[in-house]
């Protein structure tokens, strides 16, 4: 996988929330959008993983957006949204395992099967016994 710094771009916004006089004026959060679907360093296979991690932050044209406002500066927010974005294509290279069928145990088809006879033989004790009461 290649470097995707210059695959990125970055916008920076005014935060909501708290700030004191500042929150109004500086535009301290950041908004680190991501082409996913034209990205040459990603193959079609860590795409879709990504698309598929990404969930609601992917817009219908396949372009990825991260926010970050945790910080009140530009520069951590800045930091925070590109480790973020890092971190999102890391999972998204990590192939899932693959799931072998097992088939159940001798041993556990047994004391299912064995289950299945007590729990018949209560309710045939209890049907038996209902028109005596």
């Amino acid at each position: 996988m290649k470097s995707l710094e210059n695959e990125f771009s970055l916008e920076y916004v005014r935060a909501s929330g708290p700030g004191g006089q500042n929150v109004n004026k500086v535009s301290t959060a950041v908004q680190l959008r991501f082409d996913v679907t034209n990205s040459p360093s990603l193959t079609a296979d860590v795409k879709s993983r990504l698309i598929k991690l990404a969930g609601k932050r992917m817009t219908d044209s396949g372009v990825l957006i991260i926010e970050a406002s945790k910080f009140r500066t530009q520069e951590k927010n800045r930091e925070d949204a590109i480790t973020r974005l890092n971190e999102l294509v890391r999972k998204a290279s990590e192939k899932p395992k693959l799931r072998h069928k097992t088939k159940p145990t001798k041993a556990s088809k047994e004391e299912r099967l064995k289950e299945k006879k007590k729990r018949g033989e209560v309710k045939k004790i209890r049907r038996d016994r209902q028109g005596f009461e």
